[in-house]
């Protein structure tokens, strides 16, 4: 009997700095503008906006973790391809100054509601980071 085809997925993220990872998957979730979407291998293609949040990638055991800052994501062929502003691994989030972007955030006085949308977003920014550190640290 032949071998079993195996299906997985790849996931590539990119930053206008850098192709910052091209990994496989068996799992890939994505934080959409509007809510989380779930990927697993055979997904119809798709074309979305990214919200900002948790990009988690699962691959065996292993759980990779990362803060998205919006952009487009494109699903095809079992490949997910993440174009961002910007994306941190969640170790590498500096919970102190997070803390503290949150804080001016809260105490700056917005003129214009352009400005206080612009501050409810770094509010909200600010603390989705806080809370994705966090999280980790309890679980190990």
């Amino acid at each position: 009997m032949a071998d079993p085809i195996v299906f997985g997925l790849q996931c590539v993220v990119v930053t206008p700095e850098r192709a910052l990872l091209d990994e496989k998957a068996d799992f890939v979730a994505l934080p959409l503008y509007d809510g989380e979407l779930g990927v697993l291998p055979g997904r119809a293609p798709l074309v979305g906006q990214l919200g900002y949040g948790e990009l988690r990638i699962r691959y065996g055991g292993r759980t990779s973790h990362y803060f998205i800052d919006g952009g487009f994501v494109q699903i095809r062929n079992d490949v997910i391809t993440v174009l961002t502003g910007r994306a941190i691994k969640v170790e590498e989030i500096d919970i102190t100054s997070a803390k503290e972007t949150l804080l001016t955030a809260i105490r700056t006085i917005a003129i214009t509601p352009e400005k206080q949308e612009a501050l409810q977003k770094t509010q909200e920014r600010a603390r989705s980071q806080i809370r994705m550190v966090e999280r980790l640290r309890q679980q190990g």
